[in-house]
């Protein structure tokens, strides 16, 4: 991507589905500086929930976010190797790798010390009307 503006935003949030609320304030409000459009943003929390429904324990989850002059990356973790199991194949209809092929411009899945995470992009408008 482009240009990193300003420092990434990390959250840390109960997996628990009561929480993931804050989850999507502080995404809003993040994709309004970063001249996301408001159906971004939803495709962003889309995204988000799609992520976050893979756990729904006690443990805490982590999501970084980090506005460039041309996207919004994020990043969510840590999940076992299990929870995101149909994003490494294809077999799913209408699960997790379809949300996320049909919402962000871009996603791969990451090992960190026996973790996994998820790392999205999106796209701004400003990099869609520059490509065109």
């Amino acid at each position: 991507g482009g240009r990193r503006r300003g420092t990434a935003v990390p959250l840390v949030v109960p997996a628990q589905e009561a929480f993931r609320q804050i989850a999507h304030l502080v995404l809003g409000g993040l994709g309004v500086r970063a001249d996301l459009t408001s159906e971004d943003i939803d495709d962003l929390q889309t995204a988000l929930d799609a992520l976050l429904g893979r756990r729904d324990d006690s443990g805490d989850m982590r999501i970084e976010f980090d506005v460039y002059d041309d996207s919004v990356r994020s990043t969510v973790g840590p999940f076992n190797g299990a929870q995101l199991d149909e994003l490494e194949n294809d077999s799913a209809e209408l699960g997790l790798r379809r949300v996320l092929e049909t919402v962000v411009d871009g996603f791969e899945v990451e090992r960190r010390d026996g973790d996994t995470w998820v790392v999205f992009t999106k796209h701004t408008k400003s990099a869609a009307e520059a490509a065109t």
